[in-house]
């Protein structure tokens, strides 16, 4: 079977990640490129990869790159994408995979112009607790979903230079955060929302600090988001049924979930190894490319970029370089 060559762009902490936890079958770290060759030579030589770039473009020439997992700020990512398509390499991309919608459906045309295969790096859609959970209320036993809780808080220090804070980078809670918590409430719901009432707060640079999302779709089924740059809050999902309610804490990565019925009974759901949450991504992708086997969810996320479009067009919030 043919070894699908992976390469890395963009070397930061989750790129870190991703090679520490990498052991993909069919698939191998081939290249890692930056801006910095002596960025790039001291990540190859540290997770064992062959080739380093200091120059991006150097990188998708090269004919044995199979496959790009981009992992710069997402202020980046619509650029580099369309650089790896157009040089015939499949991108698997990090959340926000891209900063709207617009841009998203540019990149997934050019994909299927090339017959590549694009996917967003979102751990909510690979996580093994995620598909079992869906399966069982999919099975009727909880009977009809009704209702969503979702809540991301994260006290990140004030500091306007920091990417967080920068608009120039596209910071802000909703484009960093907030895409775990609206993935998590697309993945359950079972439409797109139709209706979308939001209100947030600024932060000094004028991006997003905190905001209140309200979903609602044409099977009634809604969803309510809570997210903050400016207070710890946990990272909870609720799902709410007729006949009972899941509760999945630290969910972007979850492995473990609650379910409790309306006589108080409880039962514990486990599915999945945390370590291995970005291996789970890989591995899918790997699995696309050589024989085609799974679903991407790219319709996924563009569903919630779509979400995350409406919310900052009520809020009057927009990025010069959109």
């Amino acid at each position: 079977m043919k070894t699908i060559n992976w390469a890395i762009i963009g070397l930061g902490a989750i790129a870190d990640s991703f090679a520490r936890s990498f052991n993909v079958n069919g698939g191998t770290l081939y290249a890692a490129g930056s801006r910095s060759l002596d960025k790039a030579l001291t990540f190859t030589q540290k997770h064992a990869i062959e080739k380093a770039y200091g120059d991006y473009d150097q990188l998708v020439q090269d004919p044995k790159v199979d496959v790009v997992y981009i992992a710069t700020p997402h202020s980046h990512h619509f650029d580099l994408i369309i650089k790896c398509l157009e040089h015939g390499k499949h991108v698997l991309c990090e959340k926000a995979i891209t900063m709207n919608a617009t841009q998203l459906q540019e990149a997934m045309e050019l994909a299927e112009n090339k017959g590549l295969i694009l996917a967003e790096a979102m751990t909510i859609f690979h996580m093994p607790l995620f598909h079992k959970l869906k399966a069982l209320i999919e099975g009727g036993t909880l009977g009809k979903l009704k209702m969503l809780q979702v809540s991301f808080g994260s006290l990140k220090e004030t500091d306007p230079t920091n990417r967080f804070y920068n608009k120039n980078l596209a910071g802000g809670a909703l484009l960093d955060i907030g895409t775990y918590a609206l993935s998590f409430a697309r993945f359950f719901l079972n439409s797109q929302p139709n209706e979308i009432l939001t209100t947030m707060n600024l932060f000094e640079t004028g991006v997003d600090e905190q905001s209140a999302i309200i979903l609602k779709n044409e099977l009634n089924e809604m969803a309510i988001v809570a997210l903050t740059f400016r207070a710890k809050m946990p990272k909870r999902g609720i799902i709410a049924c007729e006949d009972g309610y899941i509760t999945v804490d630290e969910y972007p990565r979850a492995t473990r979930a609650t379910i409790t019925r309306p006589d108080g009974t409880t039962e514990i759901v486990e599915a999945g190894v945390e370590a291995e949450a970005l291996n789970y991504e890989a591995q899918k992708m790997t699995n696309l490319i050589l024989e085609g086997q799974g679903e991407n969810y790219l319709t996924l996320s563009h569903d919630v970029l779509k979400m995350m479009d409406s919310a900052r067009k009520q809020w009057g919030l927009h990025y010069d370089f959109e």
